[in-house]
């Protein structure tokens, strides 16, 4: 299938037409039907606007009667535009994160302690060159995953604590009676909220989200593609 008509446009209708919608009229319109409005603003594409809610992207028409479910495309460069707001509203200061070299390219991953194909991600990661890697620790696979959580989570240096549990196997000590979870807590909403339902979800720096454990050289390889696309 054409990658431009991948992803399925849905319109809804809600309310009679407008004469011309503005913000406030458009928050209005999408209230209670999208989740909780973060932020309104006009789209690159005209007549339309774009809303982000609850680490989700929507779009309105400027007649504030239709909502749109869909990915947003740029024509000429075939870059998936929602899929990079929704890339960008991502609060990496939940995640933990690890540069290698010069950290330019972004990898962005949830992942559960005691997920098998997680540790073999795991490895791979160790070979990549020149990037940045956020871990949201996302813990799925139950009371155990939620406690190894806690306990990277809690530690001093959280993705040594981290690789030193995914690589060699070396549980992270138990995680002192006073710890500051707020981050842990929102990795896990975050995961929920972009609808991930196992583990290891992978995300690229163009947004692009990978369901799964991927090889190495499939990653390398849509790495390269993202360089590329910022470069040309």
């Amino acid at each position: 299938m054409n990658k431009f008509l991948s992803s399925t446009l849905i319109a809804v209708s809600l309310i009679p037409s407008l004469a011309a919608a503005d913000e406030v009229a458009v928050r209005k319109m999408m209230d209670g039907k999208v989740g909780k409005i973060d932020r309104v603003v006009k789209s690159q594409m005209a007549g339309i606007w774009e809303v982000s809610a609850d680490g989700q992207v929507f779009y309105a028409d400027d007649a504030g009667k239709y909502i749109l479910f869909g990915s947003l495309i740029e024509g000429k460069s075939g870059k998936n535009l929602t899929n990079e707001r929704q890339f960008a509203m991502l609060p990496l200061e939940a995640a933990m994160k690890q540069v290698r070299g010069n950290g330019k390219q972004i990898l962005v991953t949830f992942e559960d302690p005691n997920c098998g194909y997680c540790k073999k991600l795991a490895k791979d990661l160790q070979q990549l060159k020149n990037v940045t890697i956020y871990t949201f620790l996302y813990p799925v696979l139950g009371d155990d995953s939620l406690e190894k959580s806690k306990a990277i989570w809690c530690s001093a240096d959280k993705a040594k604590t981290w690789n030193n549990w995914m690589l060699n196997g070396k549980a992270a000590a138990n995680p002192p009676e006073k710890c500051d979870l707020a981050g842990l807590e929102k990795s896990t909403e975050t995961g929920q909220r972009m609808h991930i339902n196992g583990t290891p979800a992978i995300f690229f720096g163009n947004g692009e989200r990978a369901g799964g454990y991927i090889p190495l050289p499939e990653i390398e390889r849509r790495m390269a593609a993202v360089a590329s696309s910022v470069t040309d």
